[in-house]
């Protein structure tokens, strides 16, 4: 999102979080299931399923469904067959989006989001369409009123790639995706808690949406993020309330 509208648009987000944990629970449970399977059930040698356990903290899930999913991703333990979608398209005013699913049955799941787009005014494009708009990478941000000389020192010794100053006064850090734990770590240790901290895909540029445009943006947005087997979505779009 824009500088300007980045902290308005992960408070909405995590608001909707809190409102709908059974949602959460569910999404975040799937995300160490797929981290595990993937990488090994040992956190200590698997950056993606630290991050995933870290979510199921941040989210009150209970640690027996947590270990239960991990031992369904290890092969441990009987659960869906699961598999990674990524899906393109595009929102109000040509605005990219790129959403994430994890899903046990393709045809469900794409009939989902294509319905989602479509009733609020987006479309489903193809593969490649709008992916190159983002970075993949690590991103930390913390609120206005932290100290961006700390930030900045803990997060470049680190290896992070850029640190700014949002307009709203919030401050990011940017990192690879390989060097997200270190980044945390140095973070942590420096005293510097932030309000996000994820591996995501951030875009390069950005479409400006206000009044009713940005109206009907959130609304397609929340439509897809309602979707139980959606479990992130992307987009260029900045939404100034």
């Amino acid at each position: 999102m824009a500088g300007h509208s980045k902290w308005a648009n992960i408070q909405h987000r995590k608001n909707r979080q809190d409102a709908k944990r059974g949602s959460l629970w569910t999404k975040v449970i799937r995300e160490v299931q797929i981290a595990a399977r993937d990488g090994g059930g040992d956190p200590a040698m698997n950056a993606r399923l630290r991050l995933a356990l870290d979510k199921a903290r941040l989210a009150n899930v209970p640690k027996d469904k947590v270990n239960a999913a991990i031992a369904r991703g290890t092969g441990k333990g009987e659960g869906q067959n699961l598999e990674e979608i990524r899906y393109e398209g595009y929102g109000i005013g040509g605005a990219a989006i790129m959403i994430d699913c994890v899903t046990d049955n393709r045809t469900r799941t794409v009939a989902d989001v294509r319905h989602a787009l479509s009733k609020n005014g987006g479309n489903l494009g193809t593969d490649g369409s709008v992916a190159f708009n983002f970075r993949h990478c690590g991103q930390f941000v913390f609120a206005p009123g932290t100290s961006e000389d700390r930030v900045m020192e803990a997060a470049l010794d680190a290896g992070a790639d850029d640190v700014t100053t949002n307009e709203d006064g919030s401050i990011e850090v940017i990192c690879a995706p390989a060097d997200f734990g270190a980044v945390q770590e140095a973070l942590a240790k420096a005293g510097l808690k932030p309000e996000v901290a994820e591996v995501t895909m951030k875009p390069l540029t950005e479409t400006l949406l206000t009044g009713e445009d940005g109206q009907r943006m959130q609304k397609l947005l929340d439509a897809l993020d309602d979707l139980d087997d959606v479990q992130a979505v992307y987009t260029t779009a900045a939404i100034e309330a």
